[in-house]
């Protein structure tokens, strides 16, 4: 839904003679806006804090988030781009003030997406894209350096450069307002603008025909600094395979702030034992299921994960958290605030797309995703098949008497059959649980 047009940007509408532009050549303003503090960060950090569950409550408490997090250092330039920009940004995609990208000064990220079959059968799929501004992350030095301070490798110059590679699109001006071509099957298709948090979502149809379920094609920008992104061809009937990831199949093992940072900006990323070869071994039993990867870490860190995905794990479609924050510890709160609700959200949106699919639901205890996925059960029955919950131990400051009591997994799936749901602690243990998935139906 498009946030309704405040007084100024109506007037920037009406009163076109101020601002005169055209499809082929579009004039930058050279006026900056810079906002201590944009509604749509409040709204965002309000609406986490209103669904934030128990489980968030354990987390953070245990953690002691809130004092560290009012530490972290500021990340105002986020936020800061020209006043057309800003006004036009509230018309949405009827925005006629938009601007392509620039590949000298704008980079985008086009992210991997599933097609699926519309009524008629015409294959369509949501495109999202995210825009920023080359090398505007002002603060990058400082940043770095507080964060290596705080994690002790202020003099390991290798771990600081891997700190600063992952900080970058976290400290980038982001660019609404903007749009860029793709090619799709020889097809030119435009993508966005851009919105006010600097992100286009575009449904689109696919052009040709005769695509197989399981299918792979790579789309590019036309003159733009981009990624390119896959394009998976899902039929309506089948298996799917919904994932969290951070300890479900990428190691965190850390409730703390300082551990989230670590494994995040500066430790090689490593895979649970045994998940690869599990869902290796689902892609071969339940024919080739499309994958979906549900995570509460910013679409920021999409690259990051985006290459341990293709290391480790099958192809599929990274669903990750709009990041909504003025410094740092924005990015803490994104990861440990409201994440039941944001993953329910997600899931139906899911469901919205593959209704007569079967979903297999992965997770693990250190967070909600128990009570995410038993209530996306309770919401939609038996579209999902299975769920299944890594019980984990070993955690810095996790208590892992509440979050693995038995107590805590029958609340959970109140209602949830319990030939649906369990708990493991080695991969190993669901290989004979696939296998009779093969003849459900």
């Amino acid at each position: 839904m498009t946030p309704a047009c405040p007084p100024a940007a109506r007037r920037l509408v009406q009163n076109t003679p101020l601002l005169t532009f055209n499809s082929h050549r579009r004039p930058q303003i050279p006026v900056s806006f810079k906002m201590a503090e944009p509604a749509s960060v409040m709204a965002g950090r309000a609406r986490q804090r209103m669904q934030e569950n128990e489980e968030d409550k354990i987390t953070r408490k245990a953690g002691d988030f809130k004092a560290f997090e009012a530490d972290m250092p500021k990340l105002a330039n986020r936020f800061s781009f020209s006043l057309k920009d800003n006004l036009s940004s509230y018309l949405g995609r009827n925005n006629p003030f938009y601007e392509n990208v620039n590949p000298k000064t704008d980079y985008v990220w086009l992210l991997d997406t599933t097609a699926y079959q519309n009524r008629i059968g015409r294959w369509k799929t949501e495109v999202v894209a995210a825009y920023f501004l080359k090398d505007s992350g002002k603060d990058l030095s400082e940043v770095v350096g507080w964060v290596s301070e705080k994690l002790g490798v202020a003099d390991d110059e290798d771990k600081k450069g891997t700190i600063a590679k992952r900080l970058q699109p976290l400290l980038d001006a982001i660019l609404p307002a903007h749009a860029v071509e793709i090619d799709l099957q020889g097809v030119n298709v435009r993508l966005g603008p851009s919105g006010r948090d600097g992100i286009s979502s575009d449904e689109i149809a696919i052009p040709g025909s005769g695509y197989k379920d399981g299918q792979i094609i790579t789309s590019k920008a036309i003159n733009a600094d981009a990624t390119a992104f896959n394009v998976t061809f899902a039929e309506p009937k089948g298996w799917a395979v919904l994932s969290d990831i951070d300890d479900t199949i990428k190691k965190t093992l850390t409730s703390s702030p300082i551990g989230i940072l670590e494994t995040t900006f500066a430790d090689e990323p490593e895979p649970i034992a045994g998940m690869p070869e599990l869902y290796k071994h689902i892609v071969q039993k339940l024919n080739n299921p499309p994958f979906w990867y549900l995570s509460a870490s910013p679409y920021n860190l999409y690259p990051f994960l985006r290459e341990f995905r293709e290391q480790y794990y099958p192809s599929g479609t990274m669903i990750l958290r709009d990041a909504s924050w003025m410094n740092l510890a924005g990015f803490l709160a994104n990861l440990t605030q409201g994440t039941e609700a944001y993953k329910v959200d997600r899931i139906e949106k899911v469901n919205k797309w593959f209704p007569k699919r079967k979903f297999i639901l992965i997770g693990d205890s250190t967070q909600s995703d128990p009570e995410a996925y038993g209530e996306a059960y309770r919401k939609h029955g038996k579209w999902i098949g299975a769920i299944y919950i890594r019980k984990v131990m070993g955690v810095e400051g996790m208590d892992e008497e509440k979050k693995n009591a038995p107590e805590r997994f029958e609340k959970a799936f109140k209602g949830v059959p319990k030939e649906v749901w369990y708990v493991f602690e080695d991969p190993k243990e669901l290989y004979a649980k696939v296998d009779a998935l093969v003849q459900t139906k």
